[in-house]
This record gives structure tokens, sequence and C-alpha cells, in this order.
């Protein structure tokens, strides 16, 4: 299984190689050049597995050059009791008997991006040795949210690496931010950016493409990778919890082995949905890909109308980790519905740099209608989504969870489509505290980390204990730079 890139299909990487590499040296996004297909008989052997069993199986048909014996000692790491919540690791709960959602929030920081990024710094720590690196691998992510706890959560400490994490100043929530203050370890750093998530991700890329500067850190023993997920090592493991949630619903006698089942989910970057889409691409039973967005809904507008365009009002929402106007996964799916046409992909990322905006030709647009269905949902839908859950199916979700919820009830509405469907939860409520009890009724008593135990009061339902243990925790990080200063930022951290 090799790697090539989706602006020059030239490129050819073995798996460790683009695992350690993340993104490729020009510009674009390390891709599979073969997806395995998945059988009913290699679906029905997943039923009895554990989610442990289960990732080994999937990550594996990527990951020639990982053993197998390897990968279930990762996953058992990554996923075990503790690091997660739940045997399960990632549950999939029960609200109608066509309606599911699965919970991806029971890992170490109470957000999706756990199931990826409790698994990459297994993956590439092998990588090194594999690859029989001796440089210190520099991990540069920028984050909405919750990618930068997540990721420095997987790194602290593992050995011949440092992590660096850029999030937008103002632009997470207070609970959010103070996971990323206080985070452990002595190879972890974090610095806001004045700016929104778009300035900090494209300023993590111009690092990235940086010639002189990754030849200034070769010299010094370093060399560039990404925990975010233009780094295929997270896009893997995230394709993993689509085909167990799947395995789930078929075990526990809520779906027939063969039936087909929409998922619905909150997405940004487009890195969560575009997981859906491959794990449908290697044969799973999935119908429709359903993407919600808030309101910051350039995806929305694209799936409909096959025009991309960032030129608009960025909005800061109580869903923030879906505020991005440049979702940089969505090369991938071009690049796959292209037939692979790096030359083509590129243009389309070249017009993107250049004026803001680009637009699909008519075949690559008819296959999106034919796989994705899109809408947004407004500040007020949102937390109408979060009361009516709690009131209806005494369900507490989080703002970017609500989302979905939304949307999937706009799409059953529009199409009549009566298929099964699974809406994507990616974080817990307690990140959201303040837009959560506002949305129940309640009136916040403060704000920040303090309104955990509003919550809990509130509702009756536990925090994680992590995020409640946040208040007992000292702040270590306090940087603050424009974007233009982030490649500085990058020196002095590994002075």
């Amino acid at each position: 299984m090799n790697y090539t890139s989706t602006r020059d299909t030239g490129v050819s990487l073995e798996a460790a190689q683009a695992v350690k590499q993340g993104l490729s040296r020009d510009g674009g996004l390390l891709t599979p050049v073969e997806f395995p297909k998945l059988s009913q008989n290699d679906l029905n052997a997943m039923l009895p597995m554990s989610y442990q069993q289960r990732a080994t199986f999937v990550m594996g048909l990527y990951l020639p050059d990982y053993s197998a014996k390897e990968l279930l000692g990762f996953a058992e790491k990554a996923y075990g009791p503790a690091r997660f919540d739940t045997s399960a690791v990632a549950p999939v709960k029960t609200l109608d008997a066509a309606t599911h959602c699965l919970e991806l929030w029971h890992g170490p920081t109470s957000a999706f991006k756990d199931l990826a990024l409790q698994m990459l710094p297994q993956l590439l720590s092998a990588a090194l040795k594999k690859t029989g690196e001796t440089r210190t691998a520099c991990i540069l992510a920028a984050t909405s949210g919750d990618t930068g706890k997540a990721a420095m959560e997987g790194f602290a400490d593992v050995e011949q690496t440092k992590i660096l994490v850029f999030y937008p100043k103002d632009g997470v929530s207070a609970v959010q931010e103070a996971q990323m203050l206080t985070q452990r370890g002595g190879n972890v750093n974090v610095c806001s950016v004045v700016g929104n998530f778009d300035d900090a991700q494209s300023g993590v890329k111009r690092i990235f493409s940086d010639e002189a500067l990754r030849d200034e850190l070769d010299k010094r023993s370093y060399f560039l990778s990404s925990a975010n997920s233009i780094n295929w090592g997270r896009i893997l493991p995230q394709v993993v919890y689509y085909i167990s949630a799947y395995c789930d619903l078929v075990r526990d006698e809520k779906l027939k082995l063969g039936d087909k089942v929409n998922f619905c989910v909150p997405t940004g970057n487009f890195g969560d949905i575009l997981a859906g889409y491959y794990a449908r691409k290697m044969g799973l039973p999935v119908g429709k890909l359903i993407c919600a967005s808030n309101k910051n809904d350039v995806l929305t507008e694209f799936l409909t109308t096959g025009t991309y365009d960032r030129n608009r009002t960025f909005y800061n929402t109580m869903s923030p980790s879906m505020d991005i106007l440049i979702s940089s996964n969505l090369e991938r799916l071009i690049f796959d519905l292209t037939g692979g046409d790096g030359a083509q992909v590129k243009k389309y990322m070249n017009a993107l740099a250049m004026s803001g905006s680009y637009r699909v030709d008519d075949g690559v647009f008819g296959k999106i209608k034919e796989l994705f269905w899109a809408g947004s949902c407004g500040e007020e839908a949102t937390a109408a989504a979060i009361a009516r859950y709690y009131k209806e199916y005494d369900y507490l979700i989080d703002t970017h969870t609500a989302v979905a919820a939304d949307v999937l009830e706009q799409y059953r509405a529009a199409t009549k489509d009566e298929t099964p469907a699974v809406f994507v939860s990616t974080a817990s409520p307690f990140k959201f505290c303040d837009s959560v009890l506002k949305a129940i009724g309640q009136t916040p008593a403060g704000e920040g980390i303090e309104l955990i135990d509003q919550l809990q009061y509130a509702t009756g339902r536990p925090a994680p204990w992590r995020l409640a243990a946040l208040r007992e925790k000292e702040r270590r990080f306090d940087l603050c730079r424009k974007k233009e200063e982030m490649p500085e930022v990058v020196r002095t951290f590994l002075d």
C-alpha cells in the first residue's frame, strides 16, 4: 500500500513514511493509491470483536509495514480503560427505532479527536523507528478547539517528539482553552493566534511549505510533521468508528447485515465526514452522508452548488470547532472524485489560494450530489435542538452534536428518506457549559470551567472527571502572536 499526493501523483511513499511526513512537500495531502474492500463476511467477522480488535483489522489493511501484533498493542493502549471511560470506546446510543447517536467523546479530552490522537503518536513513534529516523519530530497543529488538546494529550512526553499547537485567540470555548493552557508534558507548547482558525491553519501550512525553514530545522536535527487531519495517520483511525458503529447496530439487532444506514456528521475541516466517505468506499453499507454546518456554511454551499467560496463573513459561534472557512480535507474528496487527477486538484487549490474560490466540473459535482446531502444550522436552531433532545429524549448533547441532530431532521423533512440514521456526537456537553445551560433554560452563574458544577447540578449528570479536575490545574502557557510571527514561534520553541 503506497501513498501519493493529491497534487502530484508522481509522489509515492510507504505507509510509515506517509505517517511520519504528514503533508506532501508540494502542499498536497497524502492519500492511499487504493482502498481495500470489506466484504459482508469481513463485517460479520467483526461483529463480536472489541473496538480494539476492529481497529487492528481495519487499520492493518492500510498499514502493511506495521504488524497485526503492533497494531493491536497500539489499539489496546490507545483505547483501553486508562484512556476511555467505557469499554465500548465509541458507543452507539439508540434514541428511537430509526435514530441513533454515535458518541465519540469518551476519551481523555472528551472530544472525537481522541479516537485518532490517542493512536497517531504510537503510529508516528513506530514510523520513526521503521524509517531509521534519528531527528526529532516537531509536530505542528492548528486547532479550532478540540484537536489541540487531544494532540497535546496524545504526544505529551512521547520520545523523539515535540508538539506546538496554534489556536485562534477568542475562537475556542473557555473549557477548551483551559484544557490546552494547563496541559502537562515537557515537550508541549501552545500559542494563540490573533485571527480565526483559518489564519492559524494557513499559517501552519505555510510553515510546512517553507523550504528554508525546513532546511534550517534539519540542520538542528528536527523535521516537521502534523497532528491535524491533513495527516493520514489522523484520518485512518476515524474510518474505524464508522465501521464499528455499523457492526454494533447489526450486533444489537438494530439493523440486518447489508442494510443501509445514513450518517449525519457535524464538520468544519471535512476530516470527520471524509472518514465516513472512505468507509463507504470500502464497502460499508452507507446510504447518504449528510454534512452538517453551522452558520459558517461554506461546505453546505459547496455540496449543494459545486462552488467553494471562502469570501464571506466569518462568524464566531457556539460550535467553535466548526468555525472554519477553508476545509482542508475537501481536497482529498475532490482528488478521489476526479479519478486521482492531481493536476486538476492543484488547479482548484491554486484558485482557492489566489481568489478564494473555485468551482468543480459538472462530472465531479454530479458524483457529489449522489453521495452527499448538506444543510446548515444557525445559533437559535442549535440551542433549540439541545433543548428538544433534552426534553424529548432526556439526552444531553453539545452544540456541535445539536447541529448534526437539527440537520438530520432537515434532511428527513426534505427527502422523506426513512433509512435508519446515525448522527455523530463529537464532544461532551460539559465542554460548552455556557451555551448548553442557556439552551436548557438555565442562567449561567459565572463563566468558564466554574460552570461545570452548575451543569452537573442542573441536569443530574456527572461531568467527565478530567474536565471536572481542570479547576485544580495550574495555567502553564500564555503566548499570543500574530499569524506572521508563527515561524518565529516555532524557532523559539525548538531552541
